[in-house]
Protein backbone atom coordinates (compact mmCIF):
# COMPACT_ATOMS: atom_id res chain seq x y z
CA UNK A 1 0.00 0.00 0.00
CA UNK A 2 2.66 2.43 1.15
CA UNK A 3 4.88 1.46 -2.07
CA UNK A 4 2.03 2.44 -4.44
CA UNK A 5 0.93 5.55 -2.96
CA UNK A 6 4.51 6.69 -3.09
CA UNK A 7 4.13 5.93 -6.60
CA UNK A 8 1.57 7.50 -7.36
CA UNK A 9 2.82 11.20 -5.65
CA UNK A 10 5.97 10.71 -7.53
CA UNK A 11 4.24 10.25 -10.86
CA UNK A 12 4.22 12.55 -13.62
CA UNK A 13 1.54 15.58 -13.97
CA UNK A 14 -1.69 14.77 -15.11
CA UNK A 15 -2.27 16.29 -18.04
CA UNK A 16 1.04 15.07 -20.28
CA UNK A 17 3.14 18.11 -19.52
CA UNK A 18 6.66 18.67 -20.84
CA UNK A 19 9.34 16.58 -20.35
CA UNK A 20 11.75 19.09 -18.96
CA UNK A 21 15.37 17.97 -18.67
CA UNK A 22 16.60 16.80 -21.63
CA UNK A 23 19.55 18.56 -23.03
CA UNK A 24 19.49 20.96 -20.28
CA UNK A 25 20.01 18.09 -17.78
CA UNK A 26 22.88 16.96 -19.33
CA UNK A 27 24.73 20.41 -20.06
CA UNK A 28 26.29 20.98 -16.32
CA UNK A 29 28.32 17.81 -17.04
CA UNK A 30 29.15 18.44 -20.07
CA UNK A 31 30.35 21.79 -19.31
CA UNK A 32 32.26 20.25 -16.47
CA UNK A 33 34.06 17.73 -18.64
CA UNK A 34 34.76 20.35 -21.06
CA UNK A 35 36.62 22.35 -18.41
CA UNK A 36 38.49 19.72 -17.17
CA UNK A 37 39.91 18.50 -20.51
CA UNK A 38 41.31 22.00 -21.17
CA UNK A 39 42.36 22.41 -17.73
CA UNK A 40 44.04 18.77 -16.63
CA UNK A 41 43.86 16.37 -19.13
CA UNK A 42 44.96 18.89 -22.42
CA UNK A 43 48.09 20.24 -20.52
CA UNK A 44 49.03 16.97 -19.06
CA UNK A 45 49.20 15.17 -22.87
CA UNK A 46 50.80 18.02 -24.06
CA UNK A 47 53.94 17.79 -21.53
CA UNK A 48 53.91 13.93 -22.11
CA UNK A 49 54.44 14.11 -25.68
CA UNK A 50 57.14 16.64 -25.24
CA UNK A 51 58.96 14.37 -22.35
CA UNK A 52 58.79 11.37 -25.08
CA UNK A 53 60.08 13.87 -27.51
CA UNK A 54 62.98 14.64 -25.53
CA UNK A 55 64.35 11.15 -24.65
CA UNK A 56 63.66 10.04 -28.07
CA UNK A 57 65.88 12.66 -29.22
CA UNK A 58 68.67 12.18 -26.41
CA UNK A 59 72.50 11.84 -27.69
CA UNK A 60 75.66 11.60 -26.71
CA UNK A 61 77.18 14.79 -24.76
CA UNK A 62 73.75 15.84 -23.90
CA UNK A 63 73.06 16.88 -19.76
CA UNK A 64 70.32 15.46 -18.09
CA UNK A 65 68.77 14.71 -14.87
CA UNK A 66 67.14 11.27 -13.77
CA UNK A 67 64.49 10.41 -11.81
CA UNK A 68 66.37 10.16 -8.51
CA UNK A 69 68.08 13.19 -8.86
CA UNK A 70 70.84 12.48 -10.31
CA UNK A 71 72.63 14.76 -12.75
CA UNK A 72 74.83 13.24 -15.46
CA UNK A 73 76.38 13.41 -19.15
CA UNK A 74 75.02 10.70 -21.45
CA UNK A 75 77.81 9.09 -22.81
CA UNK A 76 76.06 5.52 -24.29
CA UNK A 77 72.82 4.72 -25.56
CA UNK A 78 70.47 1.77 -26.08
CA UNK A 79 67.05 1.36 -27.20
CA UNK A 80 65.98 1.20 -23.02
CA UNK A 81 69.01 2.37 -21.38
CA UNK A 82 70.73 5.46 -20.95
CA UNK A 83 74.51 5.35 -19.42
CA UNK A 84 75.45 8.82 -17.62
CA UNK A 85 78.12 9.74 -16.17
CA UNK A 86 77.65 11.99 -12.96
CA UNK A 87 81.54 12.20 -11.60
CA UNK A 88 85.08 11.84 -12.73
CA UNK A 89 85.04 7.88 -13.77
CA UNK A 90 81.51 7.29 -12.84
CA UNK A 91 78.94 5.58 -14.70
CA UNK A 92 75.54 4.51 -13.74
CA UNK A 93 73.04 3.02 -16.27
CA UNK A 94 69.22 3.67 -15.99
CA UNK A 95 66.27 3.47 -17.84
CA UNK A 96 65.60 5.68 -20.95
CA UNK A 97 61.91 6.51 -18.80
CA UNK A 98 63.98 7.38 -15.69
CA UNK A 99 65.00 10.95 -17.48
CA UNK A 100 63.27 13.22 -16.03
CA UNK A 101 64.55 16.62 -18.03
CA UNK A 102 67.71 18.27 -19.53
CA UNK A 103 70.18 19.52 -16.87
CA UNK A 104 71.17 23.24 -17.96
CA UNK A 105 72.85 23.80 -14.57
CA UNK A 106 74.66 20.53 -14.04
CA UNK A 107 78.14 21.25 -13.98
CA UNK A 108 80.52 19.17 -16.29
CA UNK A 109 82.15 16.53 -14.26
CA UNK A 110 85.82 17.89 -15.61
CA UNK A 111 84.88 21.74 -13.78
CA UNK A 112 84.26 19.63 -10.36
CA UNK A 113 87.78 18.14 -10.24
CA UNK A 114 90.05 20.22 -7.52
CA UNK A 115 92.68 22.33 -9.17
Amino acid sequence: MFVTGMAYAMGGSPGGGTGGGGLMGLLPILLMFVIFYFLLIRPQQKQASKQREFIKNLKVGDRVVAAGGLHGEVKGLTETTITLEIADKVRVKVTRSAVSGSSQDAAAPEAQKPA
